[in-house]
């Protein structure tokens, strides 16, 4: 009698059935052929990705005994995710952040040291050359929303200040969209800043508040798809670098958020989440501007980077 064996564990899995030895046998056959193509591969390390990669795509394939209409399914999904990516929308990005991929990638390559600043998403909104504001300046631009003072220090691990850091800050605006994604080349809502000679930093943002990542994709899409929402919890975005020390991608949060928990970039940290303290109309600005009869907040985020990596 022929051995047969069952797969996936869970009959109640569309496509599972029984798989009889030869027939594994076949697919296994077939792994092993693949995996052997990349024997005279030069560099070790990529090697070891091409056949990792393999060895869990067929891994995966054979566990939910992927289907020949579903594999074209994907191939369309993935050529889609390429034709609406462009230099101002990266479709992939999005793609790799709502799988959890981005941030985990992130989890495995800033692992914990001390007190260091948490990393999380990059995010798909990033833009080289952002405007140079002095400490204290504006990144809002134009942009529409509720003014906030962000103010706070960069440090290393040992406690000392690290001047003249260089911090990246952008964010959306009220109306849940970055500069990018409008059609008229605004830049509002980024800009770079420097840390001073004691290592502190403030300037002018607006008050983070929700929104959704672009879903009007195949990236959407596939949310929609499965149930899940395209939301991202409110924050504000930086990135700090400094020869000699670790690069930081981050966020900040805004504490209360109801969409903390659901962030649907799988991207918030406890550490992360900060006190945005609203500010009653008429309260004077630290910094003595004028805000007229506006409300507005600010936050304090304090920042430590370990030393970077040999």
């Amino acid at each position: 009698m022929t051995q047969q064996t069952r797969v996936p564990e869970t009959e109640s899995v569309p496509g599972s059935k029984y798989v009889s030895e030869a027939q594994q046998n076949v697919e296994e056959q077939l792994v092993r052929n693949v995996l052997r193509s990349f024997d005279d591969c030069q560099d070790p390390r990529l090697k070891q990705l091409m056949q990792s990669l393999v060895t869990h795509l067929h891994n995966f394939i054979r566990d939910v005994r992927l289907t020949e209409a579903e594999w074209n399914k994907a191939i369309d999904f993935l050529t889609a995710v390429g034709h609406i990516t462009d230099d101002r929308r990266q479709e992939f990005i999005l793609l790799s952040d709502v799988f959890g991929a981005s941030m985990q990638t992130i989890n495995v390559n800033n692992e914990a040291h001390g007190d260091a600043t948490e990393a999380t998403v990059f995010g798909p909104f990033f833009v080289d050359d952002a405007p140079r504001i002095e400490n204290g300046g504006d990144i809002a631009g134009a942009a529409p929303g509720e003014p906030c003072w962000i103010e706070g220090s960069v440090k290393d691990t040992d406690g000392n200040p690290v001047p003249h850091a260089r911090i990246e800050v952008w964010e959306a605006d009220e109306d849940g969209f970055y500069d990018v994604q409008y059609d008229d080349q605004r830049v509002s809502g980024r800009a770079h800043l420097y840390s001073d000679e004691d290592g502190n930093y403030r300037f002018w943002g607006l008050t983070p508040t929700p929104y959704p990542i672009p879903h009007d994709g195949p990236v959407g899409q596939m949310l929609e798809a499965v149930g899940r929402s395209p939301m991202r919890a409110s924050h504000l975005h930086f990135m700090v670098t400094k020869p000699g020390l670790r690069t930081l991608v981050t966020h900040i949060f805004v504490r209360g958020d109801e969409l903390l928990k659901y962030d649907t970039v799988f991207g918030v940290k406890e550490s992360l989440i900060k006190d945005f303290v609203q500010q009653d109309a008429g309260t004077p600005a630290p910094d003595g501007r004028d805000l007229g009869n506006r409300t507005w907040a600010r936050t304090r985020f304090d920042i430590v980077l370990p030393a970077a990596a040999d």
